[in-house]
């Protein structure tokens, strides 16, 4: 489990790379908001959280699931994941922002994922640029 990253995955990169093809200027993992968010919009007063799906637990995802073994230090794990992720959730809209999730299977489609995106910062879905 070392092996796996905290910042800067592959799938923030992904997102990171779309909401500024898009247009959209942001700074990252902002340490004095709850939860830390992978992406901040502030002129949008929007935060991006992207969630890998394993560890996340994204609910009717192919990628999450559960190892067979261990199984009593799995699950309180990704419990405890869901919770904490649910918490700094409401702490942030309680502080008037937005929160968008993206998945991470959602960032394998990148064309699917820029139309999102637009549509979630009401942006042309069409556009000069594509990936």
């Amino acid at each position: 489990m070392r092996a796996v990253r905290r910042q800067n995955t592959a799938p923030e990169i992904r997102v990171r790379s779309v909401l500024h093809r898009v247009g959209l200027r942001f700074r990252i993992h902002q340490k004095n908001l709850p939860g830390s968010p992978d992406i901040v919009l502030a002129k949008h007063k929007t935060v991006v959280f992207v969630h890998g799906c394993f560890w996340h637990r994204h609910p009717g995802c192919r990628y999450a699931t559960t190892p067979k073994t261990r199984q009593e230090f799995w699950i309180p794990k990704f419990d405890a994941n869901i919770k904490r992720d649910a918490r700094k959730e409401a702490q942030l809209r309680e502080l008037g922002w937005r929160v968008l999730v993206v998945w991470e299977c959602e960032t394998k489609d990148l064309l699917a994922l820029e139309a999102r995106l637009r549509r979630e910062f009401d942006l042309p879905l069409s556009g000069p640029r594509t990936p």
